[in-house]
């Protein structure tokens, strides 16, 4: 029997569109702080709120963005969310005081929030659901690019350009995401009998995926920990020498997580969860394991490769399994409650953990972090593996009697 077909025209737009959109997200990540410096004359903690009230926007309009998709349609909100963020690109252009520009990156940040909670669902939406581990998969691999060449780009371009030609590409990268969204064709999707939106009044639930708390429990403690690696990474890598090695770490990562995804992937859709999620997060532990203890620049990039194919993995698998455990007319909601769980551990990370830091070398901090990733193995056996075990048991069963 033949399997059905994963990369359609479909698929491929909305996953450019998303490694597009990833891209100018990382490029201003990298360089807003150094040019709010420059060009307002921020102060540092100034400069760090332009930068991250990005990320507070983008979470804020989620629960949002995942409502309206069942109402007004996933091919609208994303072309919305897409015009909205080349709007704000261009806009920043002309702006010339420092609180305009926390204005439009917050909006900026909706306009992220709002496209990517919609990349994220139609993508879920047409990939076979027989295929979907695999596919889930490889989406979010243009995000795990993005990572790794958007920072790249980004610091090239503010070393050696003028400070506005980050603002040029972007805009050029942020058009293409558009067009490319222009020629996507989502299926619609039928909502059940009884489970339509009651106008009176605004309830949790039309907002949030209940289903998808869970395991978004667990997607908000990996993005904690690895929230450490984002921010941290760079004065550690300083600190013991290694800032040469420390500039490919994130190509590792993206490096070896492409290599392992059409095995992982496969082996979501073919063994289940469990023997994807359970490995990944003892590989995530141990690759925080080793950059704590990293000596040499060898070490730090395997490091880099045993979290890129742990963390990876973890993430695709975790936003798959929130997808495949809601109700298939509420897979928008899944979509952005599950974001707003895993930015939520990202976003809170930095300032937990320096508060942390005074009472703490980075050694011990990635040791602490490396021990947190394995708690996670009981965590996830707590929130989704114990039920995925039974249900794979149950399944197992029922084969056996057929045969």
């Amino acid at each position: 029997m033949d399997r059905p077909k994963l990369w359609t025209k479909d698929f491929i737009m909305v996953s450019t569109a998303n490694f597009l959109l990833f891209c100018s997200f990382y490029m201003l990540m990298v360089t807003l702080a150094i040019y709010a410096i420059e060009e307002f004359h921020a102060s540092k903690s100034e400069a760090g709120i332009a930068s991250g009230i990005f990320v507070l926007g983008a979470v804020l309009v989620r629960p949002i963005a995942g409502r309206l998709m069942d109402t007004v349609g996933k091919r609208k909100i994303l072309i919305f969310g897409l015009a909205l963020f080349l709007v704000m690109m261009l806009l920043y252009f002309p702006i010339h005081s420092l609180p305009l520009l926390l204005l439009i990156r917050l909006i900026h940040g909706f306009a992220f929030g709002i496209s990517q909670t919609a990349t994220g669902t139609i993508a879920a939406d047409i990939i076979p659901l027989e295929r979907r581990g695999e596919g889930m998969g490889y989406y979010a691999t243009s995000m795990n690019l993005a990572m790794a060449i958007g920072p790249f780009v980004g610091l090239f371009l503010s070393q050696h350009f003028d400070g506005r030609t980050i603002f040029v590409v972007t805009s050029v990268l942020s058009l293409v995401a558009l067009a490319a969204s222009l020629f996507l064709q989502v299926p619609k999707t039928e909502m059940p009998a009884g489970n339509q939106p009651t106008a009176k009044g605004l309830h949790l639930r039309d907002f949030f995926e209940k289903t998808t708390v869970p395991i978004g429990i667990l997607a908000a403690i990996c993005g904690f920990v690895y929230s450490s690696i984002l921010t941290y990474l760079s004065a550690y890598a300083e600190e013991i020498n290694l800032v040469e090695a420390a500039s490919f770490f994130f190509t590792m990562y993206a490096l070896f997580l492409l290599l392992s995804r059409p095995f992982t992937g496969r082996l979501f859709d073919t063994k289940g969860e469990n023997l994807v999620m359970y490995p990944s997060l003892v590989l995530y532990a141990a690759g925080l394991l080793l950059l704590s203890q990293a000596q040499t620049g060898i070490s730090l990039l395997i490091a880099g490769a045993a979290i890129g194919v742990g963390m990876g993995t973890i993430q695709s698998s975790a936003q798959t399994i929130s997808v495949n455990e809601a109700p298939r007319h509420r897979i928008g909601l899944a979509t952005s409650t599950f974001f707003v769980f895993y930015d939520f551990g990202i976003g809170v990370g930095p300032f937990l953990l320096g508060s942390i830091l005074p009472f703490s070398s980075f050694r011990g901090l990635y040791l602490g972090m490396a021990v947190i990733a394995l708690l996670c193995l009981y965590v996830y056996y707590a929130v989704h593996g114990k039920k995925a075990a039974a249900r794979r048991s149950r399944e197992n069963s029922v084969e056996e009697i057929s045969g």
